[in-house]
């Protein structure tokens, strides 16, 4: 019986990995919620996972934190941008992508895209309103931040994936 419970368990670790990863792809905190699940079910389900595995996922999902918040500022600072572009396009990336979830009929399309405009649209904001640099240059840095955005939801959603499967990997295998 016990074993018949573990594999429920593994079940549900995949299942939630599956709805971790589309979360992500909407930004929100899709990797926590997958690492939560699976804390539950080692509550649950002791020694279902080793703790290493756990702890690898954690470190993941906060270097999937990092690659969200910073990149679009990077994306912006590598096409010239100043402080207050590189501000604006994470402010902008946030309203934006809350702004699109509504917008667009398709949620998950709708918040990648509001998030990239979002992000552009608040670096061109940042450099013209801020920084006084003219259309040309304002429009450059917002296409990096929208590019780096763009880039910071895609290897978000692969990190999401990845501590999915290293967790339901570890399930499987203990």
């Amino acid at each position: 019986m016990a074993q018949g419970l573990d594999l429920v368990a593994v079940a549900i670790v995949a299942v939630a990995s599956l709805i971790g990863v589309l979360v992500t792809l909407l930004t929100l905190p899709g990797t926590w919620f997958i690492i939560l699940v699976a804390l539950v079910c080692q509550w649950w389900r002791e020694g279902l996972f080793e703790w290493w595995t756990i702890a690898l996922c954690v470190v993941l999902a906060v270097a999937g934190e990092v690659v969200e918040f910073a990149w679009s500022a990077r994306g912006a600072k590598r096409t010239g941008g100043t402080r207050p572009g590189m501000i604006g396009s994470i402010v902008g990336g946030l309203v934006g992508a809350i702004a699109g979830t509504f917008m667009l009929p398709v949620p998950v399309v709708g918040t990648i895209v509001g998030a990239a405009v979002g992000a552009g649209l608040g670096a061109v904001a940042g450099e013209r309103g801020m920084s006084q640099r003219s259309w040309r240059e304002s429009a450059a840095v917002g296409r990096g931040a929208a590019v780096g955005r763009l880039t910071a939801v895609a290897v978000k959603a692969g990190i999401a994936g990845v501590i999915g499967l290293v967790l339901t990997t570890g399930a499987l295998l203990a």
